[in-house]
């Protein structure tokens, strides 16, 4: 019933959302007479502000078409590599028309960036991808909002996560390729490469895991108090909820988004409304720049998506509760996942200083779990003043993180090569 209400509330939003957007076009338009008069700007900036606020977010694009590589402006292209009904695996394919370029292209390192599943959509990891393209050659997972599958694809929970990461290893080719976790998507990544190596498979040459829990129970956040204080029946009678009939997945259980944004926007709520309130005075005082940077933000942050009923709750309960992969006694389709199995991948954990989602330590504990890796081939970096999203977006990751990253896979691909 609270997804009816939410779609009721849309409905009921979506008008005056659009009344108030063309209404401070209207009064923002250089050919209106009444621009210029006392009081238009601040009724303009109200109304825009009442848009932003009341519009419906739609899922942002990449939009990245060209990147400088090498010393030279390229053509990027995005396509899907492999589309399965919960996710879509995609490739940023790169051109130039100069050989060089072209020649010293071929030898960049392929990467896999396993995008989180957790609310928002994958672009939220657009710097990230934006920044790798200069010099390696990029996939991305490109995660499927919920209602949006029809009941007809069947069920996906962490165990079908997990084997579906396996699947796009395989179909990338693990011989020369590098994945890259962010937040969530560590531990079933961890746990896709554990199971691979146990049996025998090669493995990828690193793994890059930022921000996850791989061990929650080392400096809980509220994010992770919050899933402990709580039984597991008050998650599946609170939180999962029905998708309505005007969407393709409808009778599919889901986390909807929309309660995810809830939550994250009560994690910091006074900031959330400093920052809309300085985007009211920035329009007043025609500062287009700062306005436009709100935009973006937010456009972005307030994109969600809703999550396989299955796989939220199975997360809630294997990784948040039962911390089945730090205690070693994680089974995946009958399967035990084992860390120390892990002898070919070198290792790579980032941590931000100030991450308020998953704490000091709690990624740095794959180095204990995959015991089977040399010391020399493993390595930690904390980085000082980053919150969460500073470890994979923004000045922080582009100038600190990221030169990390790019010499770490570097000197593993060449060991290889």
């Amino acid at each position: 019933m609270l997804y009816q209400i939410h779609e009721w509330q849309r409905a009921f939003l979506g008008p005056l959302s659009h009344f108030a957007d063309a209404s401070a076009q209207m009064l923002n338009d250089a050919n209106n007479p009444f621009a210029t008069w006392p009081g238009t700007q601040r009724l303009a900036a109200g109304y825009e502000l009442i848009h932003r606020l009341g519009k419906d977010y739609e899922k942002p694009t990449f939009g990245i078409h060209q990147v400088e590589a090498h010393g030279h402006e390229i053509a990027v292209i995005e396509r899907v590599a492999l589309d399965t009904p919960f996710c879509q695996l995609k490739r940023f394919k790169r051109f130039s028309d100069d050989p060089a370029t072209i020649e010293t292209m071929k030898t960049d390192p392929v990467v896999l960036v396993v995008a989180p599943l957790s609310g928002h959509h994958a672009t939220l990891l657009r710097d990230t991808v934006r920044t790798l393209l200069r010099e390696h050659k990029v996939y991305v997972t490109d995660w499927v909002d919920a209602r949006m599958v029809p009941a007809e694809a069947g069920p996906f929970g962490l165990d079908d996560y997990v084997a579906l990461i396996e699947r796009f290893i395989r179909h990338i080719g693990a011989e020369s390729l590098h994945v890259i976790s962010v937040c969530q998507p560590t531990v079933p990544v961890l746990a896709a490469v554990s199971l691979m190596a146990a049996r025998g498979e090669t493995t990828p040459l690193s793994l890059t895991m930022m921000g996850g829990p791989i061990d929650p129970r080392r400096s809980p956040t509220s994010v992770n108090n919050l899933a402990t204080t709580q039984p597991l029946s008050w998650f599946k009678g609170n939180v999962i909820h029905t998708v309505p009939p005007n969407y393709p997945g409808r009778g599919r259980e889901v986390y909807p988004g929309f309660l995810q944004h809830a939550g994250f926007i009560a994690m910091n709520p006074g900031r959330h409304l400093q920052s809309h309130w300085d985007f009211y005075e920035n329009l007043l005082r025609g500062d287009l720049d700062d306005a436009e940077s709100h935009r973006k933000f937010y456009d972005e942050y307030n994109a969600v998506l809703d999550l396989p009923a299955e796989f939220y709750l199975d997360t809630i309960a294997a990784v948040f509760q039962q911390f089945l992969l730090p205690r070693g006694l994680w089974d995946v389709r009958g399967e035990r996942v084992n860390p120390a199995a892990i002898t070919r991948s070198a290792l790579l954990t980032v941590e931000g200083e100030l991450d308020d989602i998953s704490g000091l330590g709690q990624t740095q504990a794959a180095h204990d779990l995959c015991s089977s890796i040399p010391a020399k081939r493993r390595a930690h970096r904390v980085i000082d003043g980053a919150g969460h999203y500073g470890i994979f977006s923004g000045r922080r990751w582009r100038e600190i993180v990221y030169p990390q990253v790019r010499e770490f896979i570097r000197r593993f691909d060449r060991a290889e090569k």
